[in-house]
């Protein structure tokens, strides 16, 4: 493709040092390569447990728009300190939130809903190495993760009942009745009880149980892992999961799959891979 009609397309070709020496102004979030394409995402708030402020939800929404053109295979999200993932929003904060007026406080719910749509909206696996307390808010943050690592420290809480809020919060509720089944989804919502990471492994709202420390490591061996096969594939399977995650329609999602098997087929490395699977045969 010829420089002049690329010209234009200044978002998804900006190199990734680009992209990261802009996501490093952030002041809640911080973020490192820790391999080539495999980037993680701290929540940088290790003093106040790693909650949510204000700027937290607006830098979250603003870091997944930048991410959705990088060129990633992974992106792992974390809390800082290797010690609490995220304990929810900052309650040295609620003052903040009570002097907001409604469109203030309406703009504030959608710029944090655009976070969570926005992490499991970009186009390659998003995995949450979760280490001590994921609760409120930083559960919503797991969630919306494709794939869950805690180590033995880890402990997950929908508590907004016990603070007298719903459940119903950055699409927490949604995502916690298609992990874990609506009646499972309904007790820890309704009791706002802690799931500890054993628990969590076995009824499936985590995926891997690791030693206590090791949540990061062990989600970098899997996003290594996955990096491993190629680009294309990846991000044509994580645009069939996301979207058939809210298809109801068979024939759709075989409509869905079909044309993202095409486009797959279509890159060079996957022709490689299968020109390569058929010499083997």
């Amino acid at each position: 493709m010829s420089t002049s009609t690329t010209r234009w397309n200044r978002v998804s070709r900006r190199p990734l040092t680009d992209i990261l020496d802009e996501l490093r102004t952030a002041h809640t979030l911080a973020f490192d390569e820790h391999s080539p394409g495999v980037l993680v995402m701290s929540v940088n708030r290790p003093e106040r447990g790693n909650s949510q402020t204000v700027e937290t939800f607006g830098e979250l929404a603003w870091a997944a728009a930048l991410l959705r053109n990088a060129p990633l295979r992974s992106l792992i999200v974390t809390g800082a300190g290797g010690k609490t993932f995220c304990t929810g929003f900052d309650l040295g904060e609620i003052d903040v939130l009570t002097r907001m007026s409604v469109s203030e406080f309406t703009d504030l719910v959608e710029t944090a809903a655009a976070g969570s749509t926005g992490l499991r909206a970009l186009p390659y696996p998003v995995i949450a190495a979760v280490s001590g307390p994921a609760a409120g808010g930083g559960l919503s943050l797991a969630l919306a993760a494709d794939i869950r690592i805690a180590d033995q420290t880890a402990s997950f809480s929908a508590g907004f009942v016990r603070v007298g809020l719903s459940i119903g919060e950055l699409g927490t509720s949604w995502n916690l009745i298609r992990l874990i089944g609506p009646g499972r989804a309904a007790e820890l919502a309704f009791t706002g009880r802690t799931v500890r990471a054993v628990e969590a492994v076995r009824i499936g709202l985590a995926n891997q149980l690791a030693e206590t420390g090791s949540a990061l490591s062990a989600a970098i061996k899997l996003a290594e892992t996955i990096g491993a096969n190629s680009d294309a594939s990846m991000r044509s399977t994580k645009n069939a999961m996301v979207r058939n995650l809210e298809n109801h329609s068979f024939q759709s999602a075989l409509e869905i799959d079909g044309r993202g098997q095409a486009l797959a087929a279509e890159a060079p490395a996957t022709r490689r891979a299968l020109i390569e699977a058929g010499k083997e045969q």
